[in-house]
């Protein structure tokens, strides 16, 4: 069996599009396998609780896009850790969220999807 030209070309053509990644990350992002449970990482001290409460917020689901999403994580997170935020932004497409702290501490939060909601998450004084 002979294999023609055109039917060869095609199919290297189209081999490397089997190769193309996937970018859906949110799976991959707020996936917590592996990772410390929420209850367990808010117990670490005040910051880590908040991190928890926001990323517990950010995953909620609003069917409204990454984008609102992202707004209404940072909205909750303002209004509710004023005194202990001193900037937030978002990367909704990196479905992420920046921190930082007035101690100086900046880490990124990714949904957390455990079923919980922010304002579950208990907050050490």
């Amino acid at each position: 069996m002979r294999l023609r030209p055109a039917f060869l070309l095609a199919l290297l053509l189209g081999t490397p599009l089997g190769a193309c990644r996937d970018y859906q990350y949110q799976g991959h992002v707020s996936d917590q396998a592996g990772l410390i449970p929420g209850d367990q990482y808010a117990r670490y001290g005040r910051e880590q609780a908040i991190v928890v409460a926001i990323g517990r917020e950010f995953a909620r689901p609003y069917n409204s896009g990454p984008e609102a999403q992202a707004d209404i994580a940072i909205t909750y997170a303002r209004n509710t850790f004023s005194s202990d935020i001193t900037e937030i932004s978002a990367d909704p497409l990196g479905h992420r969220l920046v921190v930082t702290f007035k101690s100086g501490w900046r880490t990124a939060i990714v949904p957390i999807a455990d079923g919980k909601t922010g304002e579950e998450t208990k907050i050490p004084s």
